[in-house]
């Protein structure tokens, strides 16, 4: 049964689920009412990523991937993937007919993340198209859905680029232990582009602190100088930073979660 749920790679939907939490809580917004909006970014997760394997599945180089879809074949995962897109897409019929923004904004996410699956090989430019698609995008349809203006406010985008660009940076650290775009880069190179965004991450995340005036976000400004230590020299990360990159993630949706019921029940 693990090994079936493993094809979905739920662990990594905080990626996408984070961003919804966080529009959630900084506008301190009921949770129950995008129920529809967050599951349905979850079926969207995992189509993205049995899609993903699909696309990967015909590399003999991936042999993570390979073991991990073995005993299924291409066919079975693609057709997972899209009764998964089916079923999500169903979900966001609601706020697509009262906000039809948001049926744009959806259409936007879905193709940047087929040329994320499809060319996913260009460094850079993959990770800016994920940061997009899984933080500024599904923050903005929770914002939209609420009704709230403005869309965005001044104080809000030192958050947005904050979380922005602390995706981007997992992002990096997580291809670079893998061997994957960011490779194509020298590890020098890979160094500077992750002490860079980390750096932008500290900055920005103090800024927002100090502007929404919420110390709930100050480890947002202390997880970077993580990264920066694992590149502290240009060498490859061992395998084992993705692991708790990925524990990271999910520890930090517990974390939002915890903050909107709370929230919620006393407020």
């Amino acid at each position: 049964m693990s090994r079936r749920l493993d094809i979905l790679r739920l662990g990594y939907t905080f990626s996408v689920l984070v961003p919804c939490l966080l529009a959630i809580y900084l506008h301190d917004l009921v949770l129950w009412e995008y129920l529809d909006i967050i599951f349905g970014f979850i079926f969207f997760a995992t189509t993205g990523n049995t899609l993903n394997d699909f696309i990967d599945a015909r590399n003999p180089e991936e042999a993570e991937t390979i073991e991990r879809i073995k005993g299924f074949t291409r066919k079975e995962i693609l057709t997972i993937s899209i009764l998964s897109f089916l079923f999500g897409t169903m979900l966001f019929i609601r706020t697509i007919a009262e906000h039809w923004l948001n049926g744009v904004i959806l259409g936007i996410i879905i193709v940047l993340v087929i040329i994320y699956c499809m060319e996913k090989r260009i460094p850079i430019v993959n990770q800016i198209f994920l940061g997009v698609s899984h933080v500024f995008l599904p923050y903005l349809m929770i914002k939209i859905d609420s009704g709230l203006n403005p869309v965005v406010s001044n104080e809000e985008w030192f958050l947005i680029i904050t979380f922005f660009a602390f995706a981007f940076t997992g992002q990096v650290v997580h291809e670079a232990a893998d061997g994957d775009a960011i490779t194509r880069f020298s590890l020098k190179i890979q160094q500077i582009v992750v002490i860079i965004s980390s750096l932008i991450t500290i900055s920005t995340g103090i800024t927002a602190v100090v502007v929404l005036r919420d110390i709930y976000f100050i480890p947002f400004c202390l997880i970077p100088f993580g990264s920066i230590y694992v590149f502290r020299k240009p060498e490859r990360p061992k395998a084992g930073v993705k692991d708790v990159g990925i524990i990271l993630g999910n520890i930090i949706l517990v974390y939002f979660l915890v903050l909107i019921v709370r929230n919620m029940l006393v407020g």
